[in-house]
């Protein structure tokens, strides 16, 4: 008996590509460029991708269908997914959808240590982000005008609607933190932040 697999948006993308039709991980990838879900999977590197793939091969959730051999290319595995891989893919999609998870992304986990640097230094590494985001959000935007245009039905897109709104929350959040920076509703010292240690230092072992 195979030991279950761990659930991931690539593993879920990949099983829900190989529900239409079989592929190989060369095609998988450029299906997943071509329908614009490298918003919310990574597939950047395509080692990523092939360990995914293993992983549900291993576990018995695809299958090889078989082996295409081209003078112009190198031999491609073509995967299709199982009776087994699509009913999990239905769990694990349920599952994402109704639950949200504890995830820890980068950008929490810096501010949590923004004390590290002056309420100067922080405002001009903020405004930085705030102007990543701003061309983020415009890039979205575009691509979102795109999609409008060719007659997809929304919910096939419904996930760059999503990440628009949550590019679109963060800019407005971190542009309402640097006005506070900037005004000084926003702020600390080295003195303030001793005193906080101080008074909230942890109790002896003793």
């Amino acid at each position: 008996m195979t030991a279950p697999v761990k659930s991931s948006p690539l593993g879920l993308t990949v099983l829900a590509l190989l529900h239409y039709r079989p592929l190989h991980p060369y095609g998988l990838q450029q299906l997943i460029k071509q329908w614009g879900k490298e918003q919310v999977v990574n597939v950047g590197q395509r080692a990523g991708l092939y360990r995914t793939i293993e992983r549900l091969h291993a576990g018995g959730l695809i299958a090889v269908r078989q082996t295409e051999r081209d003078q112009q290319y190198p031999e491609r595995t073509v995967y299709e997914v199982t009776a087994e891989g699509r009913a999990v893919a239905r769990q694990w999609l349920e599952q994402m959808l109704a639950v949200p998870k504890s995830e820890f992304p980068v950008f929490p986990a810096a501010l949590s240590n923004v004390p590290m640097l002056t309420p100067a230094e922080a405002l001009e590494v903020l405004e930085k982000r705030a102007e990543h985001l701003a061309a983020q959000r415009t890039d979205l935007e575009a691509r979102q005008a795109v999609d409008a245009g060719s007659g997809l039905p929304r919910v096939t897109l419904i996930e760059n609607e999503y990440v628009h709104a949550m590019v679109v929350a963060e800019e407005r959040w971190v542009r309402a933190v640097i006005s506070d920076l900037r005004n000084g509703d926003l702020t600390w010292s080295p003195e303030l932040l001793a005193a906080f240690a101080e008074h909230y230092e942890a109790p002896s072992a003793d």
